[in-house]
């Protein structure tokens, strides 16, 4: 059996051909390793044009993960120098052709676009469709499904390896007439994916693997994925992914319904050929540049760049934690541990365009990302990894799961839950965190934090309410705080300030204190046991 590509043109609203300002996803962090093609799915299922004797699965997956670790790991072939060479706008000239999308002509809620190998994205992967009857089916690289920037590097190409380095879905969720772009995956294991009214922003991955070490970072990677071809009446779409690296293969597969807030149900296991110091469970990754704890960035128009403000953690005791992020001067790791994990998430809360003013880049539609775990992943901590930067294209925040295991090379089993968008006022029924800021305290060495609340039975309450605070501080003195209600939200602002030995100063002075920590949480009364807002945590100084 062989996959057909359509060749027919086009009607211009059959499906999303996103510009290169908003479509291509910005360069990640480079994988530096890879594996030949590999093995087509008929080593466990069948020939691919013969009947399947039942239809591919996730078991399909894991039988070629499992027997991949007992392997040793091949380094890839390498792509021709023309297409490694390219830059990042050189490579997004190579385009898609839209009328050439997989499934555009027999009229399914899904399509199929793929993108060509080169810049960063230097290993062919492998890409096949399941088809209704459980053939798997690959899907055929050729350069007539892309537009090349002149005759030469086609010629180069045609006569090359080089094949796909990903792929994306489009849906309709904005307009019911009009395919969307809505989920991709590309580069390494990481994919993103967007909800309704919403623009790319974090990426996740499938595995990070000794991230922030001194032994330095492995990038695992998606070698070869099987997607499943929807029905008619189909809102999802399952995408099967090998994961492979020196270190280790992993089986996934990824259920997603695209929608106000795109799900993804994602299931995993990984195999370790050798041990693995610190492995991260569903890693995120996304961009923080400076926001209002900063005031802002001397000559720069724009009052917050970033694509998430702050990490969400929901543990087990049924705290949930806001750390707001920081772009500081070192990097800096901040651990959270607990017996069992509920949820976690990097967001964007912060949704008015007056905060950013930024016509292109419009970082109040990046959507927040909520993993929430399926069944127990038992004891371990949530990393969230804040590295300095200079720019606003480089991704210098990741979070993950580290779980507590037995051995450096004990496999890793899990499932969770997804939801990328920005619709995430639902997760709890609390006071929320709306603001972080941060300025010169009354005296010298003295800072000031103002922390806004809104929502939850915060918004009901008067002044009068009997509302308490909870500062908690290492590293500096509390000298002082203040909590009113807000006239113009409806909410509260905490102020208070502290006092750091700082050898000279604090950040916003002439000098850098050590770390210190701060956390507040809003209660009535300060013995009582149940909390009304989430608590808010904040490290300041190197």
């Amino acid at each position: 059996m062989s996959l057909t590509i359509p060749l027919e043109a086009a009607s211009p609203k059959a499906s999303s051909d996103v510009s290169p300002a908003s479509g291509d996803p910005a360069p990640r962090i480079p994988a530096s390793v890879d594996v030949p093609s590999a093995a087509s799915a008929d080593s466990v299922s069948g020939d691919a044009a013969a009947p399947a004797a039942r239809p591919f699965g996730f078991g399909d997956v894991l039988k070629k993960a499992m027997a991949a670790a007992e392997s040793e790991y091949v380094p890839p072939a390498t792509l021709p120098a023309s297409l490694r060479s390219l830059n990042y706008d050189q490579w997004r000239t190579v385009r898609f052709k839209p009328e050439r999308s997989l499934w555009r002509f027999e009229k399914l809620p899904f399509e199929l676009q793929f993108f060509h190998s080169g810049f960063y994205y230097d290993r062919n992967v492998e890409i096949n469709i399941i088809e209704e009857d459980g053939h798997v089916v690959p899907v055929p690289f050729s350069t007539d499904l892309f537009q090349y920037p002149g005759d030469e590097l086609r010629s180069q190409v045609a006569t090359s390896n080089v094949g796909f380095a990903g792929f994306r879905v489009h849906c309709a969720i904005n307009d019911p007439g009009y395919k969307d772009e809505v989920v991709v995956f590309l580069g390494a294991s990481y994919f993103r994916a967007v909800g309704k009214d919403t623009k790319y922003g974090l990426s996740a991955r499938g595995l990070a693997l000794n991230t922030a070490l001194p032994s330095g970072e492995e990038f695992p990677w998606f070698r070869e994925f099987w997607i499943g071809k929807p029905a008619s009446d189909d809102v999802s779409i399952t995408v099967y992914a090998l994961l492979d690296s020196p270190s280790c293969t992993g089986a996934y597969r990824f259920v997603i319904t695209p929608g106000p807030e795109t799900a993804m149900r994602e299931e995993f296991q990984v195999f370790f050929r050798s041990g693995v110091e610190k492995a991260g469970i569903a890693p995120l990754t996304s961009m923080y540049f400076y926001g209002a704890p900063e005031n802002g960035r001397l000559g720069d128009y724009r009052p917050e760049v970033h694509d998430s403000d702050g990490l969400l953690v929901h543990r087990d005791d049924d705290v949930w934690q806001w750390r707001a992020l920081r772009n500081g001067e070192r990097l800096n790791t901040t651990r959270i541990s607990m017996e069992r994990l509920l949820g976690f998430g990097l967001l964007q809360r912060n949704r008015n365009f007056d905060h950013y003013q930024d016509l292109e880049a419009d970082y109040e539609r990046r959507p927040s990302l909520w993993v929430e775990p399926d069944g127990d992943w038992g004891s371990g901590r949530i990393e969230l990894i804040e590295i300095p930067t200079d720019s606003e294209y480089n991704d210098n925040i990741v979070a993950f799961w580290v779980p507590n295991r037995e051995k450096p090379d004990s496999p890793i089993r899990g499932a969770c839950t997804l939801r990328w968008g920005g619709q995430e006022k639902h997760l709890h029924s609390l006071g929320r965190v709306v603001g972080t800021r941060q300025a010169r305290g009354d005296r010298k060495n003295w800072a000031r934090f103002l922390v806004d609340f809104e929502g939850g039975e915060l918004d009901a309450l008067p002044e009068d309410s009997g509302i308490t605070s909870v500062v908690e501080v290492d590293g500096a003195k509390l000298v002082q705080k203040h909590l009113e209600k807000n006239p113009h939200t409806g909410g509260w602002r905490l102020s208070f300030q502290v006092e750091v030995d700082a050898g000279g100063g604090f950040s916003v002075f002439p000098a850098v204190p050590p770390a210190v920590r701060l956390s507040a949480v809003l209660k009535k009364g300060e013995n009582l046991p149940n909390p009304l807002t989430e608590t808010w945590t904040y490290v300041f100084g190197r």
